[in-house]
């Protein structure tokens, strides 16, 4: 099915779940306490996105412009919603402004890659005042460079003036899905991980609902060592509401396939579970395309990792006319009154990713 940032993908193989990390969790500041995740579908003051320039990273030029210029096109789009700001080194800057509309903020702080959900600020709020729960960003457990990326988030968070949370939880937004409500959703493989924490489940989802002022977490299995990320759940599964969950999912399960057995797996677990209320939940599906534009084996076709903005749905499209239709369709009847827009971003999903893993949002408090 899919894999993510596969150009720095090695050859790890598909490993069942459990082993020890090298770093425990340990407190280093505050807890959220009273500060709470506010669900992405709230008015947001700005959207952040990062700049991708590192060449060890994308060593080929022609590919990392194209990957800038679809980056910009996302960009572009979100501002005519709600204001952006680019994150980037201010060497970039005149080369970038001339693919950036003018509507577009740029923030002189350097960045290795485009990932902003992953490595960007994660906002909590306690109703009248923002902070930042530091999710420490370590390169998907050091898989790739993060010199830059691993520092920006608390870089924002000193630019604006709040305080930083810290439990010693580390991982990336990507890997758990919220929706404002208490509930959040989470691969195991991206969090019980040894190259994340050493720790026990229990103790790990504990650390998950702090950092997010949640109330409940649900764990599906995932897969490790597959992709970079060890398979984050937003490019599957996302919380559309108190009780609704939105899964993409292929037609038949495919044995052969991990990613397919992955997905039938969380299918499974979210037939059982329920809300934060007790409630059982509602599954929404969106379709799995077929026949898309792009012919590599590790192209991320990714419906479900869509971005929500001010008024919009920005999400992507890969070719296949009828399933985009029906997955736009889907997004516009679970978010009535947003506009849905759909982007040809096959240069983000060439590297495993998509719209959602390249934003993050800030919350209007």
């Amino acid at each position: 099915m899919m894999t993510r940032r596969t150009t720095l993908k090695t050859s790890m193989a598909v490993t069942l779940l459990g082993g020890l990390a090298p770093q425990a969790l340990a407190s280093t500041g505050a807890g959220a306490g009273s500060y709470v995740y506010i669900d992405e579908a709230a008015p947001h003051a700005r959207t952040f996105m990062q700049w991708p320039v590192n060449r060890d990273v994308h060593p080929e030029a022609d590919f990392l412009f194209w990957l800038q210029q679809s980056i910009a096109g996302v960009a572009n789009t979100i501002a005519e919603f709600e204001p952006v700001v680019m994150l980037m080194g201010g060497e970039h800057r005149t080369l970038a402004r001339k693919l950036l509309s003018s509507k577009i903020e740029i923030w002189d702080v350097p960045t290795d890659d485009l990932w902003c959900r992953d490595s960007g600020p994660h906002f909590v709020s306690n109703g009248k005042n923002l902070g930042v729960s530091q999710l420490n960003f370590n390169g998907w457990g050091n898989k790739q460079t993060h010199g830059n990326d691993g520092r920006i988030a608390a870089f924002i968070a000193g630019r604006l003036g709040l305080p930083v949370f810290n439990n010693g939880i580390v991982g990336e937004a990507g890997g758990v899905e919220a929706n404002g409500a208490g509930l959040l959703l989470a691969h195991e493989s991206s969090w019980v991980n040894p190259n994340r924490n050493r720790a026990t489940r229990d103790e790990i989802a504990a650390k998950l609902i702090e950092a997010y002022g949640a109330k409940k977490l649900i764990w599906a299995p995932g897969i490790i060592g597959a992709d970079i990320t060890d398979y984050h759940i937003d490019s599957l599964a996302r919380l559309v509401d108190d009780k609704t969950v939105l899964i993409q999912m292929p037609e038949q399960p495919d044995l052969e396939d991990p990613w397919s057995v992955a997905a039938f797996e969380t299918l499974a677990v979210l037939q059982n579970a329920t809300s934060v209320e007790g409630e059982k939940l509602i599954i929404e599906t969106l379709p799995e395309p077929r026949n898309i534009r792009s012919t590599s084996a590790d192209f991320v076709s990714a419906y479900a990792n869509y971005y929500i903005c001010n008024g919009a749905i920005i999400s992507a499209q890969f070719g296949d006319k009828d399933t985009d239709q029906e997955s736009a369709a889907v997004l516009k009847r679970l978010y009535p009154g947003r506009q849905i827009i759909q982007l040809n971003v096959d240069a983000i999903g060439e590297i495993g990713g998509g719209i959602h893993c390249a934003t993050h949002e800030q919350p209007e408090v």
